[in-house]
């Protein structure tokens, strides 16, 4: 090993933690007058590893020796590694990449690092977000153009069954958001015209036109009064018996009440009926919601819509609305559906998210979630699930004990 004074020293602490690691140890680099040029620390089953940058004093065999004999006395490992040069991070092409599995396995975090290697970048630090009911992972990645990366990352989701999101590095993760939701098979599992169609003859006929117009077979507009036609006749007291059999998607009320905390709003838009999205927004306490008005005449749903069809290029520029109404960009707006109907405001949000979504909309959209839980969506927000329950226990919530291992 060379003799020269080296520019900077690595020291990376490992072992078992307990409280006073830490402070020992800058006791003893308190002592060499260093200065701390970066920090890491991470606590994993209750292992400690403790990386410190710090410059080199004149005397670093010292130092390195003073450190090694503080890391004895505390029963664990270091390592000192000689540098040089400045630690200045590569700010060209940062990421943050949030891998979502149920479960994440190993060979799904070989295959992304490997392809994040594969084109030069490097990952800077990898942070976890929960480890259940799913496990989410982000990784900080500088060095390739986010579009890059979300082209190429994207595939390798497909192949080894994992959700990745890909996001710049930038403020807008962390500010104010609006977000804007569609309803049937997003916020809630299942059609509501369909359940609605349940008290006619004519649910089997309603549900297959459903289903291709989400999947981008026939013309959203066009279909949506094919299909409110066939409902002529119902009594307007079978929305109330809809409402009350509708299942919001797991997740659902923990999104909203913890993104509220924090400042975000949100709005409903739809393509289904103002007479259940709008009970829907007030019990849940959603700021916004548009969806289409059903003609009801003498308590008797008519069979025709009121007014514009709330369609896909509808949905599109209600969420540019409601966005100047919050006074946000619409770079700072998170859109989630699932249809074919969704494209347009997906394309239009600043965050897309296709959730559990029909494939032509999982290959159009930027990210992808199929985990049946709609809180996940917090983690590609940067909130981890211990953050979550931490915000939940200070307002009262006690949050089951997650499983043991």
């Amino acid at each position: 090993m060379s003799d020269q004074k080296p520019d900077t020293l690595l020291l990376t602490l490992s072992g078992q933690d307990r409280p006073g690691v830490t402070s020992a140890m800058f006791r003893t680099l308190t002592r060499a007058g260093v200065e701390v040029l970066d920090i890491e620390q991470i606590v994993l089953r209750r292992r400690l590893i403790l990386g410190i940058l710090v410059t080199a004093p004149r005397d670093w065999k010292k130092l390195r020796a003073a450190v090694e004999a503080t890391a004895t006395g505390l029963g664990m490992s270091i390592e000192v590694e000689r540098g040089t040069g400045d630690n200045t991070v590569r700010r060209e092409g940062r990421s943050h990449v949030t891998l979502i599995g149920a479960p994440l396995k190993a060979a799904a975090m070989a295959a992304v690092s490997g392809r994040i290697a594969d084109v030069g970048a490097n990952i800077d630090r990898i942070e976890r977000m929960a480890r259940y009911p799913v496990t989410a992972i982000d990784l900080h990645v500088s060095g390739v153009d986010p579009d890059r990366l979300r082209a190429m990352l994207s595939v390798e989701a497909a192949a080894q069954g994992v959700d990745i999101a890909v996001q710049p590095s930038s403020l807008l993760r962390r500010a104010m958001r609006l977000i804007v939701m569609d309803v049937d098979s997003t916020l809630i599992q299942g059609e509501v015209i369909e359940l609605l169609a349940a008290h006619s003859e004519h649910r089997d006929e309603v549900a297959d036109v459903t289903e291709r117009a989400m999947r981008g077979e026939l013309d959203f507009e066009a279909s949506l009064r094919q299909r409110v036609a066939l409902l002529a006749g119902i009594p307007a007291s079978a929305l109330d018996q809809v409402y009350d059999a509708l299942v919001l998607a797991p997740g659902a009320r923990t999104l909203v009440r913890i993104l509220r905390r924090l400042g975000y709003r949100f709005a409903l838009v739809s393509g289904g009926f103002s007479q259940i999205t709008d009970r829907l927004a007030e019990d849940l306490g959603i700021h916004y919601s548009r969806a289409n008005d059903l003609e009801i005449v003498d308590g008797v749903i008519t069979g025709r819509i009121v007014g514009d069809v709330v369609d896909r290029a509808g949905k599109a520029e209600a969420l540019r609305y409601f966005a100047g109404e919050v006074g946000v960009s619409v770079d700072a707006v998170v859109a989630i559906g699932d249809g074919a109907n969704d494209l347009d405001m997906l394309e239009a949000a600043g965050l897309g998210i296709a959730y559990n979504a029909k494939p032509l909309v999982q290959e159009a959209a930027d990210t992808t979630v199929n985990v049946p839980y709609l809180d996940a969506i917090m983690y590609l927000l940067g909130i981890s699930r211990e953050e979550i329950e931490a915000l939940d226990l200070e307002h009262g919530l006690v949050t089951p004990a997650p499983p043991v291992g």
